[in-house]
């Protein structure tokens, strides 16, 4: 598998093994894993990051140096890094600040043996009575003829690499967007034209849901609703649009709530009728709206997911009840739609200032002006 980032792991090989560098490559597992998940370098903030299995490797490899294991050898009779350490390394790596232990404990080597299901060899090594940690050696160790080369150092260097790589691209997108707020607001067309190219079907998963919040909250918030506990007590409230915590969490709650209607948003990318009805499942099957990363149109979105559920269940009252639980399908024509008529209202700038707040929250980023 080759792409751009390629090239620069491969120039950091030669850097330290010469000559052995495209050999050693072809030899070693961990170092195409990580050529897998720095395929997102050259591709904009946009792109899934993968740092948190990048960052469990890392500060394992990281321990090994420290304690010059790469030179000394040893490494066998190491009591193991502890967990709290790690974690806490992870954290203070760029973009780290919010990652969780799920890529230490298991996530990491269940994604490597998706990958190299023959690799005999597990690269994250614990022992959950003492909470200790090691990185496999025999992976960092590569024979080539007489001569095994330990490449530990090279692993932090392109790790190292990666994230700035992304620092930068992040930087650059956060840049654009106080660029674009700057535009005057009759002349708003680069901005437009930045946030519509944003909703798309290619573009990362956190930064769909984030723009779309942004939209959404904009646009639900001129609607107004009278309610009150008695018709002589009625109030006046505008529609808010809360989001309820980070993109891409997998804990199972709902990624906005609109006060005071106690509506349910859930964004997701996938038609599998599965994933909608476990969400439907999780909260009793109360109505709940889907914004989809999709260009279909919502009669056909709800027509593949009738279908496919129908061929599973095979009884029409089962699958229609959950159907009845999907409010509302927010599809990204719609979503353009509603840009519009924020736009029409002179809230884009509200928009940009909300995607950029929330960018930096995602991705754990911060700059001297914050």
């Amino acid at each position: 598998m080759e792409h751009a980032f390629t090239a620069n792991i491969k120039a950091i090989l030669t850097k330290y093994y010469g000559g052995a560098a495209d050999d050693l490559y072809g030899k070693s597992q961990l170092l195409q894993y990580l050529n897998i998940k720095t395929k997102s370098a050259q591709r904009g903030s946009k792109s899934r990051s993968s740092f948190a299995n990048l960052y469990a490797v890392y500060v394992l490899v990281e321990d090994y140096i420290n304690h010059g294991f790469d030179r000394k050898g040893k490494y066998s009779n190491y009591a193991g890094a502890l967990f709290s350490v790690l974690l806490k390394r992870i954290r203070e790596l760029p973009f780290g600040s919010k990652l969780q232990n799920h890529a230490l404990n298991h996530r990491m080597n269940e994604e490597f043996k998706k990958y190299f299901p023959d690799c005999e060899f597990t690269p994250i090594v614990r022992d959950l009575q003492t909470n200790r940690y090691w990185i496999n050696e025999n992976l960092l160790k590569v024979k080539r003829g007489k001569k095994t080369h330990n490449l530990a150092k090279a692993i932090i260097e392109i790790i190292d690499q990666y994230s700035k790589a992304k620092t930068d691209s992040f930087k650059r997108f956060i840049d654009q967007c106080k660029q674009l707020e700057t535009i005057d607001k009759d002349n708003n067309e680069k901005v437009n034209v930045f946030i519509l190219g944003l909703l798309a079907p290619n573009v990362d998963a956190r930064l769909f849901e984030i723009v779309s919040y942004a939209i959404l909250k904009n646009y639900y918030k001129d609607e107004k609703i009278y309610w009150g506990f008695s018709r002589e007590e009625l109030k006046e409230e505008s529609l808010t649009l809360y989001k309820t915590g980070r993109t891409n969490a997998n804990d199972g709650g709902i990624d906005f709530v609109m006060k005071p209607l106690g509506r349910f948003f859930q964004v997701t990318e996938t038609l599998d009728f599965k994933k909608y009805f476990l969400d439907i499942e999780k909260i009793e099957r109360y109505p709940i709206t889907f914004v989809v990363k999709s260009e279909e149109e919502e009669e056909e979105l709800r027509k593949k997911l009738y279908n496919d559920a129908i061929k599973t269940y095979a009884v029409d009252a089962i699958v229609k009840r959950y159907m009845e639980c999907i409010e509302e399908l927010i599809n990204i024509p719609r979503l353009r739609e509603v840009f519009e008529e924020v736009n029409k209202r002179g809230d884009i700038p509200a928009v940009l200032d909300e995607i950029i707040l929330q960018s930096k929250v995602e991705f754990n980023f911060d700059d001297d002006e914050d």
